[in-house]
């Protein structure tokens, strides 16, 4: 089993501590999105998790932490963008916090493990193209040397999003405006020795090396537990996406990024009143158990194989 800590939320940032104590208990609880008193308990134990995949702007509240989980494999999803407040408006100082931190949990954990994610991107009249590829430029330049891969993608329009992003004044993206800036991005990319794969895009970039990505990436996690896993493609992703199946630990509506693009929020005040039902030493995100819940233990195995690999 992988675990998706997590697409719903930003738990190195806000939820650290009690993710720390889940990894204690061994287990966790997760209510489905879809039925909120359907909760899922599922099991922690290294025996079981085969790895996680931490996803994040923010990890500084967790790296004094991580010898906790070093008998687990696991790598961040670190998205950094050059987005100003306008657009992440809770998001510290990219150069006086959040890029510091990238190399420092990368010198910390390795490169292999730190994946930079530039994404989504959108175009307005204060972020244009060529703002983009300048920015794009002095952040590889600053992370190419802790960092082996970066991820891009261009935003998606969700009724939230749209809602939400309104005030940006965004300007649809056309194909030929899509492949003009992968193509810097690629050259930029390379010059810095670094891979570039596209995060659940149908458009075809291969023209510049660009592939598409596996964000829950079997090979990454074979080669950093020094495994093989037997685990499929995630049918609950869309058809673009190229992730393993995995187990995610979040909870939707409750990160205090307050990112205008945000897919997994509904707005800021859901995310805060949530936020504020947080129990670090609770099994459920926020909240306690109901009387109307029903719990079921999910039953989960590892995918290894058993066949030690070197690489």
């Amino acid at each position: 089993m992988i675990v998706s800590a997590s697409r719903r939320t930003d738990i190195p940032t806000y939820y650290s501590d009690w993710f720390f104590n889940r990894i204690k208990a061994g287990y966790v609880l997760v209510r489905n999105p879809i039925n909120f008193h359907q909760v899922s308990k599922i099991s922690l134990s290294k025996d079981i998790v085969d790895g996680i995949v931490f996803w994040t702007k923010n990890p500084i509240p967790m790296m004094g932490r991580l010898g906790e989980i070093k008998d687990y494999p696991y790598y961040f999803q670190f998205t950094l963008t050059a987005y100003g407040k306008d657009v992440e408006p809770n998001i510290p100082s990219k150069y006086e916090y959040i890029i510091p931190a990238f190399q420092q949990l990368s010198r910390q954990i390795g490169k292999e493990r730190v994946v930079w994610r530039y994404d989504p991107i959108f175009l307005n009249d204060i972020y244009t193209m060529e703002y983009h590829c300048r920015c794009f430029e002095a952040l590889a330049n600053r992370l190419y040397p802790y960092t082996n891969q970066c991820t891009v993608s261009f935003i998606d329009y969700y009724q939230k999003t749209q809602r939400n992003t309104k005030s940006l004044h965004i300007v649809e993206m056309s194909l030929d405006q899509k492949l003009e800036l992968m193509e810097k991005f690629s050259f930029i990319a390379s010059k810095y020795g670094l891979a570039m794969d596209t995060c659940a895009e149908e458009i075809d970039l291969s023209q510049f090396g660009i592939r598409h990505a596996h964000c829950i990436d079997k090979r990454r996690l074979e080669k950093i537990g020094r495994f093989a896993l037997n685990v499929e493609k995630d049918k609950n992703q869309r058809l673009e996406c190229g992730c393993m199946a995995s187990v995610d630990i979040g909870m939707y509506h409750t990160c205090k990024n307050g990112c205008l693009y945000c897919y997994a929020n509904v707005n800021d005040k859901t995310a805060y009143k949530n936020f504020e039902k947080h129990n670090k030493n609770s099994p459920l995100l926020y909240g306690e158990l109901m009387a109307e819940d029903v719990v079921k233990e999910r039953k989960l195995t590892s995918c290894q194989n058993g066949q030690l690999q070197f690489f």
